[in-house]
């Protein structure tokens, strides 16, 4: 029996770490995408000569727009080189806030960009996608294959080895999936608090009705962008008598000035996967991704 070739994974230059790391868990081959970019701003892409009929796209789409057509050109051209199965690996996958139109004439992006998506891969695995009013990935990218995997238990790990008897704490309702599965893991008692947005920059929360006092205070959420929500919650939790506060995301996004903002407020320790490349990043994702791709290509 001739022995079956593995996937070749396409990567980004900005993303060889992390690819290399998947590369070496998930047993792929390995090939970086070459990028050049004219001074008009247009971009040019060149991929092996020739790929293999399984071919994994590492793309984490933090900084989005000119990531998508960045896939466009990939995934077009990667078919016409021999691939005929595409599975797009998506730590963080963008424009999944807007699923409706809140107001008249909005554009309903998750369902624009999910089927944009959808017609250039078979195959999608996502980590911790920002998913509200659809149950599931495929609902939003409707391909044959969609795994939403959680980073929650990584992130209970990493807060069990360096926390001791924390409470966990999410910023607004929306937390409470992440943080409960968080907390399952290792039996951490939780909250959630409540949040009033008044603005991009703005929110207003109100503490659960559990003591923080003298608690080590960890809070828990899929994603950290402005650092407004993070910052406001901490202070309150120190004002209320937490002993110290840490934050541990699996988004790290920080927008502008948000480190600086989470710093001030008081927090001690920031946490974060490598879904996007930053200095908080203590978590890698590649076992877990690893596992997923098993499962796509039915060898798991």
């Amino acid at each position: 029996m001739m022995p079956r070739i593995k996937p070749t994974l396409l990567f980004f230059e900005d993303e060889q770490a992390s690819a290399e790391r998947l590369a070496d868990a998930a047993n792929l081959n390995l090939a970086r995408i070459e990028r050049h970019r004219f001074p008009d701003g247009e971009i040019k892409l060149r991929l092996p000569d020739t790929l293999p009929t399984r071919v994994v796209i590492l793309r984490s789409l933090h900084q989005p727009n000119e990531k998508l057509i960045e896939l466009l050109l990939t995934c077009k051209t990667a078919k016409v080189l021999g691939a005929k199965h595409l599975l797009l690996v998506t730590p963080y996958l963008a424009y999944m806030r807007q699923d409706k139109a809140f107001l008249s004439g909005e554009a309903i992006s998750q369902k624009i960009v999910g089927s944009f998506l959808a017609q250039l891969v078979d195959a999608v695995i996502a980590v911790d996608p920002h998913l509200h009013r659809v149950k599931s990935l495929q609902q939003a990218i409707p391909v044959a294959q969609a795994l939403a995997i959680s980073a929650a238990p990584l992130l209970s790990d990493v807060i069990a080895a360096r926390e001791a008897n924390p409470l966990l704490i999410g910023p607004d309702e929306e937390s409470l999936q992440w943080v409960s599965q968080a907390a399952s893991r290792h039996h951490f008692d939780f909250g959630v608090c409540r949040k009033i947005r008044l603005g991009d920059h703005s929110v207003q929360i109100e503490l659960p009705p559990i003591s923080v006092a003298g608690r080590h205070v960890v809070l828990v959420d899929d994603v950290a962008s402005t650092g407004q929500t993070l910052a406001s919650t901490a202070q309150l939790l120190l004002g209320a008598g937490a002993k110290s506060v840490a934050v541990a995301v699996t988004h790290a996004l920080f927008a502008q000035d948000a480190i600086q903002k989470i710093q001030s407020a008081g927090v001690q320790y920031i946490w974060s996967t490598d879904s996007i490349p930053h200095a908080s990043n203590v978590i890698y994702l590649a076992s877990c991704l690893a596992e997923a791709i098993a499962k796509i290509y039915g060898e798991h």
